[in-house]
């Protein structure tokens, strides 16, 4: 039996199925991804990315944050593709229990899914600093230099920067919805940013799936390995 059909018999016999995904899901959509050669860290700025995108950078200097930020992260006219969209038909069926994403962009929840664990937080959502007011993505988008609420305060992405933790609530339900699945799925990462790519860990089962244009440090852990399109092989494999 050939990796296809093998993957739409596992989809079809399990129940509990999760999906963990990275960058690689949204270049599908347009996005760039980070770490691959023609990805956002291999371009040249005025400092490196992984500084921009840091803690210390945000605070020291807001302003420039902002308009990489802009310019980089907000894409507010990227839609859901093929993957996205198999993902959210699968929840819909009862099947998939939880998307576990390192993606910030919340193309899971356009796409229709509505159990997703954003490890590395959300562009859609954001807060005062001050007086914790929330704004969506279009405050941003609108703003000029540094977004301010009404109280005066800063406003900050709740995005999660370098030199900051995870959200800990959302790694104890990704951890307990990976310990309880069948069937496993992992898309579009390099499973090499920790401590999200240590999570496969908590996997108990004999069905890991990878779905990903280059190696990993989980392939020779894997069950099946797909080096195709993300949307291309969902697509198939939930195909009646």
């Amino acid at each position: 039996m050939d990796s296809l059909s093998t993957l739409r018999n596992w989809i079809s016999e399990s129940d509990d199925i999760v999906f963990f995904g990275g960058a690689g899901v949204s270049t599908e959509s347009g996005l760039k991804d980070f770490r691959s050669v023609d990805g956002l860290y291999h371009e040249k700025f005025d400092y490196p990315p992984e500084e921009i995108l840091s803690h210390s950078f945000f605070f020291a200097h807001t302003e420039y944050f902002y308009n990489f930020y802009r310019e980089k992260l907000l894409c507010p006219d990227v839609l859901p593709n093929r993957a996205h969209i198999a993902l959210a038909e699968l929840e819909k069926r009862g099947k998939l229990k939880a998307v576990i994403t390192q993606n910030i962009d919340g193309l899971h929840q356009m796409a229709g899914s509505k159990k997703v664990y954003e490890l590395h937080g959300s562009v859609h959502r954001n807060y005062c600093m001050r007086c914790r007011a929330f704004y969506d993505a279009d405050r941003i988008i609108d703003s000029q230099g540094i977004p301010k609420c009404t109280c005066g305060g800063t406003i900050k992405p709740d995005v999660v920067l370098y030199e900051e933790g995870l959200d800990d609530a959302c790694i104890m339900g990704a951890v307990e919805a990976i310990a309880k699945a069948e069937l496993l799925i992992v898309g579009g990462t390099s499973l090499t940013v920790y401590p999200a790519a240590g999570l496969l860990r908590y996997y108990k089962g004999d069905k890991l799936v990878l779905i990903n244009r280059d190696e990993t440090p989980y392939d020779g852990s894997a069950d099946l390995i797909f080096r195709e399109s993300i949307g291309e092989v969902l697509s198939k494999a939930i195909s009646p």
